[in-house]
């Protein structure tokens, strides 16, 4: 069963005359009246009395009373808890009598129940940190955020040098008519020389054509001459031609090939092995930027893979509020950062937290709560009661949503249902019937 306060008695405690109240157990209480009128004195009353000295008012003594404070809270675990005298000893006894100390207070007493806007003012990282802890995460989502920051740090870098390639890649001169490979001299000589060979052979079977033709008509001269070595002449000359006719079939289709084309190569070959070499430059500028841009895109895909184990880890988790998570650090409430949140959501998030911290404390203390109107006014009582979650509140205001009704100091309407047992509304000290020192 967690904690809460069953009956308060406050006098002479900074603005306070004599208030006397029983809050609602699960829901708002709400102290209403205009300012300066005591409502936040009750509430730092009530700091001091649970909370111990640090909560300790800078002047507790109410301006122009002689009586010293008198404090005394009722808990509904039996506890008592009292302040008065000169000094405001504290004093807590248990339902059978046993005293104890702020030590015992502090077992069931949550620091910031009692002092919400300290988690209020805190910074946004803060709030979460303190969110992480109460639900067990933090330093796994830490490590997440680590992990994800430093993958995120590292795929900038090399989507910025993967830029850089690109655009060295795209600025390179291509000639697409170049030579995929670079041109040797030597193989170009070594071509030269092969066609020189070729032609040379070429040249020799002219000539052997030439010889033989000579040699044909001298014969056909030397027939004439030479009937008598007809018969041999004849042979010899039948052979011949046999000889000159193959010659002649050989050498009938050659064509020289011209050495022009390599000898304008040898020639060109420099400015022809510079355009290869920009080539290869930019086709390895193009490589370079797709394996960045590859690396980027698994850099990416690790940043979502621990984006999804993040998310699950939060989704995994027991938060204290329906909608509420961390992102980036930060808490997030219905999609809202805290910035960006209603001042209801404000005190609807660090109530859940606060009651987070220790469950014990059933009870919350809220400052100021004019900042809700009416509707979100009871969607926020709704909730608190739904939780179980007892808060006492100021709000200056004398409507009807108000509770109790302070002024100068005293309870001047008491619009609480009383508990059973308990004082009627009509029994609780009033203005007209309080005497300082006594309740």
């Amino acid at each position: 069963m967690s904690v809460k306060i069953n009956s308060l008695e406050v006098e002479n405690i900074k603005r306070v005359k004599a208030v006397v109240i029983q809050p609602t157990q699960n829901g708002l209480t709400i102290l209403g009246g205009n300012n300066n009128q005591g409502k936040t004195s009750v509430l730092d009353a009530i700091a001091w009395g649970l909370g111990g000295n640090k909560f300790k008012p800078s002047q507790p003594n109410r301006e122009g009373s002689s009586t010293p404070p008198n404090l005394k809270i009722t808990m509904n675990n039996g506890l008592v808890v009292e302040r008065k005298g000169k000094n405001s000893e504290l004093k807590v006894l248990d339902p059978e009598g046993n005293k104890g100390g702020q030590q015992l207070l502090n077992s069931f007493v949550e620091e910031l129940a009692i002092d919400l806007p300290k988690f209020m003012e805190s910074t946004s990282k803060e709030k979460a940190n303190i969110l992480l802890q109460i639900i067990g995460i933090g330093e796994q989502l830490n490590q997440l955020d680590r992990q994800e920051q430093e993958t995120y740090n590292e795929r900038y870098q090399v989507g910025r040098i993967a830029d850089q390639k690109k655009k060295f890649a795209d600025e390179q001169q291509h000639y697409p008519e170049a030579p995929k490979e670079l041109v040797s001299t030597m193989d170009l000589i070594q071509q030269q020389q092969q066609i020189l060979a070729i032609n040379g052979e070429n040249q020799r079977k002219r000539e052997n054509v030439q010889r033989l033709q000579t040699k044909f008509d001298y014969e056909a001269q030397q027939i004439e001459q030479l009937r008598k070595q007809l018969a041999q002449m004849e042979e010899a000359h039948q052979l011949t031609t046999n000889d000159l006719t193959i010659a002649q079939t050989s050498a009938k289709d050659l064509q020289d090939q011209s050495t022009a084309e390599l000898e304008a190569s040898l020639q060109n070959i420099e400015q022809i092995n510079i355009k290869v070499r920009a080539n290869f430059d930019k086709e390895k500028a193009e490589q370079e930027a797709a394996d960045y841009a590859e690396q980027y895109n698994t850099l990416t895909a690790d940043i979502n893979a621990v984006r999804e184990e993040r998310m699950k880890l939060l989704n995994n988790a027991q938060l204290p509020l329906p909608g509420l998570s961390v992102q980036d650090g930060e808490l997030v409430y219905n999609g809202q950062k805290w910035d960006n949140m209603s001042g209801s959501d404000q005190l609807k998030v660090s109530t859940a937290i606060v009651r987070k911290l220790k469950p014990d404390c059933g009870f919350v203390l809220l400052d100021k709560l004019e900042q809700m109107d009416m509707i979100t006014l009871n969607e926020f009582s709704q909730w608190l009661e739904q939780e179980g979650l007892q808060a006492i509140a100021t709000r200056v205001s004398t409507g009807d949503e108000c509770s109790i009704i302070i002024e100068d100091g005293y309870v001047t309407e008491n619009r609480l249902v009383p508990s059973e047992g308990g004082p009627t509304p009509q029994q609780l000290p009033q203005h007209p019937k309080w005497k300082e020192g006594e309740f």
